[in-house]
């Protein structure tokens, strides 16, 4: 092929532009967290939760609202997604609008680099701060070294379903499928079971982002395993892969923490109530110093994983 036909031939892929046009965008122009419509969404999310889940109900019921809850929220969001897709002028520039609102890399680079920060000055009070948006945890009652053991696992999970999984489910289904999946996602943890009052209300959700979640982050724990230690950290998802309760968040923590030799997980208070967790992971407490290993081994994996979706997308023409 020659270098005016390999040009050409990108110039026409309108899923590898997009995809790269979000990438740069996202970088050079973040949508600021305090601005982002996921907010509106979850407080709306918040609202309607209060008007439909009744803790008076039997659990049938509550069950069942929580899975119209969803289907209401999430399938009215599907239908004018389709419609404006068709509307537009510029599909591309469309797509790239929904995957830049959809990745959330430098926010969740920031919260690493600001918890770690905040970590080796042993300032667990600006340590809670940070967690206190991304955790349902109580946050208060965790030492110093409990509070890196959540921050390491918040980082994790932050990249694995605001980065991962959201350009995994990209080049399956465009930038549509990328919101639609942030948005299933944001619904878990709006109505995450953790908290009392969407203990059975909550469990559709959580089991909708379980089944979205499982392939995409079982791939980027597969892709965790290469290179040092990958003997150690295959032998460790076999032993503990099937041991957390989301499977892909599990594959994820066990590939990270055996690649590291750190413990994961362990008991968490929720509510005031203590949950047993199982322990995931090698036997070291993450230490500020674990916390940039991380981030570097998530960024790292980050960009063979871009370059191979990129390849996928560039031979396969893309989705759009």
């Amino acid at each position: 092929m020659t270098t005016s036909a390999f040009i050409a031939s990108l110039v026409t892929n309108s899923s590898l532009l997009a995809l790269w046009g979000a990438l740069l965008l996202h970088w050079l122009l973040p949508v600021p967290h305090q601005l982002h419509p996921l907010r509106i969404w979850h407080r709306l999310a918040l609202l309607i939760a209060s008007r439909v889940n009744h803790p008076h109900e039997n659990h049938s019921q509550r069950l069942l609202a929580g899975y119209l809850a969803w289907a209401l929220m999430w399938l009215t969001a599907l239908v004018l997604l389709l419609a404006i897709s068709q509307l537009v002028w510029y599909p591309t520039l469309f797509q790239l609008i929904l995957l830049w609102l959809s990745l959330d890399w430098q926010h969740s680079a920031s919260l690493s680099h600001q918890f770690n920060h905040a970590y080796s000055n042993n300032n667990k009070d600006q340590c809670r701060q940070l967690l206190d948006p991304h955790i349902n945890r109580n946050a208060d009652v965790l030492s110093l070294l409990g509070l890196g053991k959540a921050g390491a696992e918040t980082i994790i999970l932050s990249y694995g379903r605001h980065v991962v999984g959201v350009l995994f489910w990209y080049a399956i289904g465009g930038g549509i499928a990328a919101v639609l999946y942030r948005l299933a996602i944001s619904l878990a943890r709006a109505w995450s079971p953790t908290r009392t009052q969407y203990v059975v209300f909550g469990r559709p959700a959580i089991r909708i982002a379980a089944v979205l979640d499982i392939v995409p982050l079982r791939l980027f724990a597969l892709l965790i395993c290469l290179g040092r230690n990958s003997r150690t950290t295959l032998q460790g998802l076999r032993q503990q892969g099937e041991n957390w309760h989301l499977p892909g968040p599990g594959w994820l923590l066990v590939a990270t923490g055996h690649k590291l030799a750190l413990s994961l997980g362990g008991p968490a208070i929720y509510n005031n109530v203590k949950m047993v967790r199982p322990r995931l992971g090698g036997k070291i407490t993450p230490a500020a110093l674990h916390i940039a290993q991380i981030q570097q081994l998530m960024t790292q994996r980050l960009y063979v994983w871009v370059t191979i979706e990129s390849l996928l997308l560039y031979f396969f023409c893309g989705v759009l």
